[in-house]
């Protein structure tokens, strides 16, 4: 219920959908976006209900109020929902996922290298290797460009030329499961070709003979990433493989400052108290950087910022001043030395960390069957009351640990693509 909540819904879903909420007339687009949204707020309600009685119950109440859509008093006097395989498309579930990694991948390439989403690039390649995921893909690419802000996504049938992989022995893997012949392993490991790498990177598995024996090498005893090309940046998790280019033109440079423009704007038109549909009208000072990207995107900035009128004057005395980057410098990292010792210590946080929810998911799940059931006079709550409290205070706990694994290994995620430990808004190291 958490993931679902945090990392498909309100992360993925309500953000991208907030043009459908805002723009436009409440028409049939706009009321499918705020009626996915109550259906899956209700069922949420419902699922979480047993977990979180109070908040759910509440929520439940709040939402019911509105839309008068069941009579029940209580969420806990409510059916719980049922699954109805009619509405479950797998196809579907696999092109949002899809969309997801290659998002997340391309954000922390531009994270990697210090540049804003805001400032647009021209493409991405992604590597395919069947005309089925290269259909799923493109069918979420529209969706993709918006969401990391680049111009075209083409995929690769054949990249061998292009992405090079490279593959090495996970030694902490090998050591445990094959000892004295590790050293063997880690040879034939070295050598394999990019046709071995590719069918490890699909399959999850590859056989290799050692010492005369067949074995079975896993994904997770190899580590592959991929060499980056002059110009573009390239990122991977698992089989899939995203290639960005970084280049940044004279005519990207000048959208990335209309967007800036736009958003100083918006930001201003918010403090200023004014109403979403109300009409303004702006000056900005002359400035050659400015002028040009104000004159090559103008109907973008009017329409984003509702402006009337727009002028460039000489000498602008009771204006607001504005400042931001340009595109873009040179991007500073930790070593690969560092990121292998914070990989280190982030595995041995995960670990602790998923030893710590099974002990509160057990005090959750009343595992010493210490409930109100248990008459025994060592361990009994108060009252039925308290139990519940309990319950509910051990869940939202489990919620927040559960967020805390999430967030560590994501972090594992931005060490495999060397941006761990660069402050996303100013771009600067974090003190280690």
């Amino acid at each position: 219920i958490s993931e679902f909540t945090q990392d498909y819904l309100s992360n993925w879903y309500v953000r991208l959908s907030r043009r459908r909420f805002w723009k436009g007339e409440y028409e049939t687009d706009k009321i499918s976006a705020y009626q996915t949204l109550y259906t899956c707020m209700e069922t949420i309600a419902k699922l979480g209900a047993p977990i979180a009685p109070f908040f759910m119950d509440r929520l439940y109440m709040d939402l019911n109020s509105v839309s008068q859509k069941e009579t029940f008093e209580s969420i806990h006097l409510a059916d719980f929902p049922k699954s109805n395989a009619v509405y479950i498309d797998k196809r579907l579930e696999r092109k949002m996922e899809s969309a997801q990694t290659i998002s997340s991948l391309v954000l922390s390439l531009r994270a990697k290298e210090k540049i804003k989403v805001r400032q647009p690039l021209q493409k991405i390649m992604i590597p395919i290797d069947s005309q089925e995921q290269k259909d799923e893909i493109m069918a979420v690419a529209e969706l993709i460009k918006t969401e990391v802000n680049v111009k075209s996504v083409e995929v690769l049938e054949d990249a061998s030329d292009i992405l090079v992989k490279q593959i090495k022995p996970n030694f902490k893997a090998l050591g445990p499961r094959f000892g004295q012949d590790m050293k063997s392993v880690a040879q034939v490991v070295n050598n394999f070709t990019a046709s071995d790498i590719k069918k490890i990177e699909q399959n999850g598995v590859l056989d290799v003979v050692i010492n005369g024996k067949s074995i079975i090498l896993d994904r997770s005893d190899v580590v592959i990433t991929s060499k980056d090309i002059e110009g573009w940046l390239v990122a991977s998790s698992g089989a899939l493989t995203v290639a960005l280019d970084v280049t940044v033109t004279e005519a990207l440079k000048k959208e990335g400052i209309a967007r800036e423009l736009v958003n100083r704007i918006q930001n201003l038109r918010k403090e200023s108290g004014f109403e979403l549909t109300d009409k303004i009208s702006v000056q900005f000072q002359n400035d050659e950087h400015i002028k040009n990207a104000i004159e090559t995107n103008l109907d973008y900035i009017k329409t984003e910022t509702l402006t009337d009128t727009l002028e460039i004057v000489d000498n602008l005395n009771t204006g607001i001043d504005i400042a931001f980057d340009m595109p873009h410098e040179n991007v500073v990292r930790y070593s690969d030395k560092d990121l292998e010792e914070f990989r280190t210590l982030i595995l041995e946080k995960i670990e602790k960390a998923k030893h710590d929810l099974e002990l509160i998911k057990s005090a959750y799940m009343n595992d010493g069957n210490n409930g109100t059931d248990d008459t025994s006079p060592t361990f009994k709550a108060f009252d039925e009351g308290s139990a519940v409290m309990s319950k509910e205070s051990n869940a939202q706990l489990a919620i927040r640990q559960e967020k805390f694994i999430r967030d560590l290994k994501n972090a594992l995620i931005r060490i495999e693509n060397k941006s761990y430990g660069v402050c996303r808004v100013t771009g600067k190291l974090i003190n280690k």
